[in-house]
């Protein structure tokens, strides 16, 4: 596992999670960033997924093309918007990123980059964010015997010093 500082939108990997919402249609932050980077190729991919199944919910992951961006897929996932730890966002989180995992494994992805799922405008607190994802792309790696890379993306330094933290 691998951290950095940076703009998952530049990665060269076989595939980047996106922090996605439910409408899979683009957002804000880097969810909005994936949207406009990779260009339409992306949006046309989500909404062939939306009117099969309509949209993605929380805690489960898709895969559409990466369009313009350097990696090979986009892995959305939906992260639980923070209502104080009492409607099961802890589960909820485990499950994005287990489901994204699997699907890299589904695609024989050999290297993928997480962002800080659910850690921006849905509120979840960092540190318990970043101990699950850390604790749960352990675990999966562990239990499956998957061999791939993980790098976790942080765009911002308070998530980076976290994440370092917790690594290393």
């Amino acid at each position: 596992m691998k951290l950095i500082k940076g703009d998952i939108t530049k990665l060269t990997v076989d595939a980047i999670v996106n922090a996605a919402n439910t409408s899979l249609l683009g957002g804000g932050g880097v969810d909005g960033a994936i949207h406009r980077a990779g260009g339409p190729a992306i949006l046309e991919d989500c909404k062939r997924i939306r009117a099969r199944q309509g949209g993605c919910n929380v805690g489960e992951a898709v895969i559409t093309t990466a369009g313009n961006l350097p990696a090979k897929y986009v892995i959305h996932t939906v992260g639980p918007v923070w209502n104080g730890g009492k409607s099961s966002e802890e589960s909820l989180l485990t499950a994005a990123y287990k489901n994204s995992l699997a699907l890299a494994v589904e695609y024989e992805i050999k290297s993928i980059a997480f962002p800080n799922i659910s850690t921006g405008i849905y509120r979840f607190p960092k540190e318990r964010a970043a101990e699950i994802a850390i604790t749960t792309v352990k675990g999966f790696l562990h239990t499956t015997g998957a061999d791939f890379g993980v790098t976790f993306v942080c765009f911002d330094e308070e998530n980076y010093r976290i994440y370092e933290t917790l690594l290393y």
